[in-house]
Parts: C-alpha cells; structure tokens; sequence
C-alpha cells in the first residue's frame, strides 16, 4: 500500500494506492480480508464507517441461524439437493444456489475452526434442526448472537494477520473509470478529522472493490436493524451497479425501543397483544376483535415463532400473518401503539387470569406440554423455556416482568440487493459486493441462509481477485485523471453541507433521516400499494433534488449524516422505482409483502380496502428484474431464472481442468 498525495479545487487529499479495499467491518467483510490474505493477497485494507457497527455485530434473534449443508445424523443430503432447496424459494438462479449449496460445508467449518461455538455430540457430528422453508435439518445456531461471535472471531484472524483498518473512514462515492464499466476505488469522509478540510476526505486508489456494507436499513424508520446499520447501496447504485430482486425483503415483528427479532419463544409463550394510544393510555386488547375463537387466536401467536416472516400466503382462514396485519391496523391506520405484555394471560382465553390450554391446537398445546410449560403466565412460560431471553432485554434496559413491551411490524432483511455473479463480481468489474447487500437471495429462503451465503460471497470473491485480479492499481496521475470530475461532485456536494454548519442553529439532518424512512415504512414495507408508492416516489425525488440547499447541519459531525441521507435517498429512488415496476408489470403479492389489488379478497371482513389483496401466482418466481440507476433515468431487465448447472463431474475431467487453471474464469 502507497499513500500520495494531490490537490483537487484547494483541497490536499491522501491518497492511498492498493490491490484490494474491503468497505465494511461485519461478517463478510472480515472475512474476505482474511480469505484474500490466506490466498496469497496481502495488500488489502478494510476501510470501515466504525468497527461496532452494523448488523453482524448487533443483532441477532431468539436462536440466530446458520444454514449449511447437512453435517450429522442419517438424514440424506447433497449439494445439488440444498441447491434445489434454495432455488425453489423462487427468483434465485440456480448457478449462485448451487455455489452457495457447494461452499457451505467450508465456510462453515472455517468458522468452527476459528473458535465460533456452533455445538456438536461427541462424535464430532454436527447436528441441526428444520428451519422455515427447509426440507432437511440443514440449521445450526451458536445462539442468539451467532453473527455476533462470527464477527468477533474474524476479527481476531484480521488483527492477528496485522491487515490495516481505517475506522471511521465512511464512503461517501465508488469511483469507475470515465465509461462507468470498472471500478477504481473510493472516496471517504474521514470522520476523526472532519473539521480539517486538507483531512476530511481520503481516497482509495485500488485495482479491486469488496463491498460489504449490508443491506440499505436506513431507508425504514420502523426497522429491527441496529440504528447504527444505514447501508451504502445508493452509492452503488450512482456508479452503475445493478439492482436485483429489489421488491423482495422481509419483514416481522420486533420491538422497536430495543430492536430485536420476536420470534422462537417470544411468540410460543402465548404473549397478550395490547394497543394504546400515543400517550399510552386507553389500554385494550385487539385481537379478539378479529378472531372469531380464541384458540384461533393463540394458535396464530404461537406460529409467529415457527412463521415470523409476514407471509401473504399465511393470511388465510386466521393464519399467523394477519397477526402482523392487525399490528400494522393499529399503528399505521389507527395511530395508535402496540405492545406485548407477558405479564398476563390474554382475556379471551382465559377464566378469571388462567389460560385455557384446552383451546389450543395440538400443535401449540404438544410443544407447551413438551416443555413442561402448560401453566402461569406468558413471563412464567418464558422464564421456564428460555431465561436468556428474558435476560437479553434486562441488559437491554427493559424488564418484561414489570413493563410492556412495544413492538411494530419492522424492516429486517433484504433478500435482494446488489448483482453478482457467481463469484460475486457486479456488471461493474472489479467490484465485488458481499453479504447481505448482494441480492443472492430469492423471494423465500431457508432461515440463516443470509449467514451462510455471507461467508459464501466473500470466500469466492475473494478467490478470483487471489487467481485474476492481482494487478496494481492506477498510477496516481492517470487515476486522477479517470475520478477527477466525480471526486469534484462529492468535494462539492461536500462543501455545501459544510458551510451550512451554523452552531447556533438546530440541525436538520435527523429529520430529513426520519422523514424518509417513515415514508418507506408507510410506502414501501410489508402493505404496498401503486398509488402510495407513486407519492412517496414524487416526495424522494424532489427530496434528494433540494437537499443540497434544504440541509442545515450544527456542526463537523453532522457531515457523515448529511452524507448518509444523500446515500439512502438514492437507493430509495431506485428500490421504490424497482416496486413501482413491479405493480405495473402486473407482480402481486408473495414473499414478505401485500400488494393492494381492487379485485382480490380482504384478509378480514370490516379491514380497510387497502387490504384487499391476490397472491402471485407463480409466473414471476421464474423471472429476476434486474435495475440499472443511470443518469437520472433506469433501465430495467426481466430475465429468466438460470437453472442449476448439471456440469459432467467426472472426476479426471474435474482435476484436469483445475490442474490447467481453467476453473476460476
């Protein structure tokens, strides 16, 4: 790594020259660093918003999953069978299913190698469990902080190979070369120095790209991602980087004071929904409105822990779906606010405060009896089945034995994302995105395929820039010359927010931020429908227009903010636009979100119009909308999915061909 120096518009801007820079310190990022290096690549630097950062470090769930081929027991599995598992959840092509199937055994036990606890018997197997849309115990867990200990231990392999990471190095720009088809490096805000205008921006110079930012959180105000997860993805999208499988994300129901997944035994415990109203008063519980018996009613909460995801199809005959959309009824039409309280039984099931266990399917009531847990209250069926999520909240500053807990229907994971190929390079060459901002994944996925897919991504591309990429990066006045007049917008667009710093005026940065993500809860979540969208599209744009001149900022540190909202206003642009298309192309509703459609059925009688909605029937599962952000217009492809490859595997043909260096092309 070389670091120079030029002067671009009165600016003195380091400029760091190198093979390879990794944008993101989660999972996936970590673990390109440290494959890349393994490999024989070892001028790499991570260059990271902040360390502590985003979602593999900060979230997690009731038993966070990883996905992986089948390790122990008799169960029969394959590659090509996880294949075929992860290609029918619909829109993923079946080369990347196959890769993700192929690798997963090696990636999963480098992090068994590196020290994640993922159990095993005492015969070295390493046994799992059914996870949703999973046709083998293909699902193992570390626990409710899986990705957590994932991160950490890479981390540890990064520190212990002395890789370089500038922290507090936020992207504000990808750079390409003059015709938008290669990637060459970034530009940063260095946030240690930003009231120094010769400090405030460093560039990378670089021959590749590893981009693994995560998924675009911060366009959803009502979100289970850690508040410190915003994304990059409209960055990309300003380069030239396809979108894919944009419409698909999925959504469910968290708490919002402390962001976490309800899902697992949050929900099996057979919790009491209330609702209230801004101020908290005019406590009621809901539920019963909708169900015409309570054991209905229980049934449904309990399978929220087995079917957390909104799910259209989930809907029918009091299925556990309508949960979230009687939760979305009461805060988003009505107004009000919604919480589970575990300190009681709900009143339509219960006599004088006990729950009638009598009234459950044999479901529930065969997993409750399995657990010794047909008795008390919900607080009393949690603290006997899972302590630690109980004490999760107390660390968390929540006690469930002596308060509500308030929750909405959240934002939790984009399925689709960034293109990639199957070894995760984008239509921008030289640029790999990672992680959960590539859009490996279709409409429905097994739980924790997002980890293993993660780990998957970044191994592979790591190994083509170790077999193809290995080149030197630009000299200095040639890359100069191919960024020169995108390093002058983002110097421009840089200095307009900083000479509207007034310190004896009120920043307006976290209200631009808070505006546009609740449009997208409103617009762009779990209910859409065409004309909402088209408003909320007319919003953003003149919103990204103006905000230039609209952001009035208190101080240096609000630069990363203001940036930030540059960032998530683009990709909201683009991902509204992708829902847009989608409608209009004739695509109703399936994986985690409701398409309004006038001529379909409402979940309930008495619900609002805005309910009424048709499942997809299936035809737009075989095909991938793909966007391209260009010059303030798009360009849009559907494609066909491509099947799973059924290469001759004869394993002399194999090894010549890997022998002649003929597999990684």
């Amino acid at each position: 790594m070389k670091k120079e120096q030029i002067n671009i518009n009165e600016h003195k801007i380091d400029v760091y020259s190198l093979n390879t820079v990794l944008v993101g310190s989660g999972a996936a990022g970590f673990n390109a660093a440290d494959r890349l290096y393994n490999f024989g690549q070892e001028d790499i630097a991570i260059v990271t918003e902040g360390i502590n950062m985003g979602t593999s470090r900060n979230t997690g769930s009731d038993k966070q999953t990883y996905y992986k081929l089948t390790l122990g027991g008799k169960d029969k599995d394959s590659v090509f069978e996880m294949a075929e598992t992860l290609f029918s959840g619909g829109c993923m092509d079946g080369d990347i299913a196959l890769v993700e199937a192929a690798l997963s055994a090696r990636s999963f036990y480098h992090l068994v190698d590196i020290g994640v606890p993922f159990p095993h018997n005492r015969f070295g197997e390493y046994v799992g469990y059914k996870t949703d849309h999973d046709s083998r115990k293909r699902a193992t867990s570390a626990g409710p902080l899986t990705s957590r200990y994932m991160t950490e231990k890479l981390e540890k392999e990064i520190k212990n190979k002395e890789i370089k990471i500038f922290d507090n190095y936020q992207v504000i720009g990808v750079l390409t070369d003059k015709e938008q088809e290669k990637a060459v490096g970034i530009i940063t805000l260095n946030k240690n120095q930003a009231e120094d205008k010769n400090k405030r921006y460093t560039i990378f110079n670089t021959t590749n790209i590893v981009y693994a930012t995560g998924g675009p959180a911060g366009i959803y105000d009502t979100s289970v991602y850690p508040g410190s997860q915003t994304g990059a993805s409209g960055l990309a999208f300003e380069a030239g980087v396809k979108g894919k499988n944009l419409t698909e994300w999925q959504y469910g129901i968290a708490s919002t004071k402390f962001r976490w997944n309800l899902s697992g035994t949050y929900q099996q415990v057979l919790p009491t929904y209330v609702s209230t109203d801004q101020d908290g008063n005019d406590k009621k519980e809901f539920l019963n409105q909708y169900f015409n018996e309570p054991g209905k009613m229980l049934d449904a909460v309990f399978l929220k822990g087995y079917q957390w995801p909104f799910d259209p199809r989930k809907v029918k005959d009091f299925g556990s779906s309508l949960i979230d959309i009687l939760v979305y009824n009461e805060t988003v039409i009505k107004g009000r606010r919604v919480w589970l309280d575990y300190r009681k039984n709900p009143d339509y099931a219960s006599e004088n405060g006990d729950l009638e266990f009598n009234l459950l399917g044999e479901e529930a009531h065969q997993y409750l009896e399995n657990s010794d847990a047909l008795f008390g209250t919900p607080i009393e069926r949690l603290s006997k089945m899972n302590q630690p999520a109980i004490d999760l909240y107390a660390d968390n500053g929540i006690d469930l034995e002596n308060e509500k807990l308030e929750i909405a229907v959240c934002a939790q994971h984009n399925n689709g994302g960034l293109e990639g190929n199957i070894w995760w390079e984008s239509n921008l060459t030289h640029f790999f995105p990672v992680g959960e901002v590539n859009g490996s994944h279709g409409v429905y996925r097994p739980g924790g395929t997002a980890l293993n897919s993660g780990q998957v991504g970044s191994t592979r591309a790591a190994q083509f820039i170790a077999a193809r990429y290995q080149a030197q990066p630009l000299e200095i006045e040639d890359f100069k010359e191919e960024v020169l007049t995108q390093i002058e917008k983002k110097l421009s667009l840089g200095e307009k927010f900083a000479n509207s710093i007034n310190e004896n005026s009120s920043s307006n940065v976290i209200s631009i931020r808070k505006k546009l993500g609740e449009r997208m809860s409103e617009a762009g979540a779990h209910i859409r429908s065409e004309s909402k969208i088209e408003s909320a599209l007319a919003e953003c744009k003149n919103e990204l227009k103006e905000l230039e001149t609209n952001s009035n900022l208190a101080s240096y540190r609000d630069l990363s903010l203001a940036f930030q909202n540059y960032d998530l206003l683009l990709a909201q642009l683009v991902y509204l636009t992708a829902f847009k298309d989608y409608i209009q192309n004739g695509g109703r509703s399936r994986g985690s979100y409701l398409v309004q459609d006038s001529e379909g059925q409402l979940p309930l009688t008495g619900l609002k119009e805005e309910f009424r909605f048709s499942l997809e029937s299936g035809v737009f599962n075989q095909k991938i909308q793909r966007i391209k952000y260009k010059e303030d217009h798009f360009e849009f492809s559907w494609q066909d999915v491509r099947s799973i490859p059924e290469d001759n595997n004869w394993f002399e043909n194999v090894w010549n061909k890997y022998l002649n260096d003929q597999v990684i092309k």
